[in-house]
């Protein structure tokens, strides 16, 4: 019995690679559908983005959790965190994109570990990419800049000294959930970091916590967030690509 399987199955490899003889290149050409054209300004920003700053005006910003307007200082083409006036999310809800943006550490270096230039880019208003002057401050791996905050080290510190601009480019893809309310599939990120990749396609295991360990619970779209944590940080050259 081995044996007919044997040539049944061997009969069939030769018929495969005999038709494979036959086939012609058109035979695995697909023509539709065609992807649209993007293309990209002087400054990088592709045609198809959403601009969440363009450096003059926060009306694509509210004060997070409230309807009020954004209280941070915009000025020679950034905005900076104005201490005290609390985090800042978009007013457009996202799920999973391509985002950029921009920021820059004091010039004034100040505080040390977590208390030096510190910041936070929220996907969905929940999950945290920090932001943080690491030159030549020690900090815990898990907490220094462009970690998944408390869940991932970055691969390197891509490090530049304060007063200089950082770029983010972040790959989000959002947790997907079961109709009782289950994780189906947990959220996943990549992050260029100066064009370092520093976070490569990771898996999070749930919104951002200080305390405790992270777990998921199930939300719909949610805003980019910016975080106040008192530090003179500011962003630039803000813009999101839903995917």
């Amino acid at each position: 019995m081995k044996y007919v399987l044997a040539i049944l199955l061997g009969g069939l490899s030769l018929q495969a690679i005999a038709q494979e003889k036959k086939m012609k290149p058109e035979d695995t050409e697909v023509w539709t559908p065609v992807p649209k054209e993007v293309t990209t300004d002087t400054k990088g920003v592709p045609s198809d983005a959403i601009v969440l700053f363009d450096g003059t005006s926060l009306s694509a910003w509210k004060k997070a959790g409230s309807d009020q307007a954004a209280g941070w200082t915009v000025e020679q083409g950034a905005m900076t965190v104005k201490p005290g006036q609390g985090d800042i999310e978009t007013r457009e809800h996202f799920e999973s994109f391509q985002l950029h943006i921009e920021w820059r550490s004091p010039l004034v270096i100040k505080g040390e570990s977590q208390g030096r230039g510190n910041s936070g880019v929220f996907m969905q208003g929940l999950y945290e990419i920090q932001v943080l002057d690491m030159y030549d401050n020690k900090t815990y791996v898990n907490g220094q800049a462009a970690s998944v905050y408390k869940q991932h080290i970055p691969l390197v510190n891509a490090i530049k000294k304060p007063g200089d601009w950082h770029s983010y480019d972040i790959i989000w893809t959002a947790p997907t959930f079961k109709a009782d309310g289950a994780v189906d599939k947990k959220a996943r990120i990549t992050v260029i970091h100066n064009g370092i990749v520093v976070q490569n396609h990771v898996e999070v295991e749930g919104p951002t916590e200080y305390i405790g360990h992270p777990k998921y619970k199930a939300h719909g779209p949610g805003p980019i967030k910016l975080q106040d944590h008192g530090d003179l940080v500011s962003f630039r050259n803000i813009w999101i690509r839903p995917l």
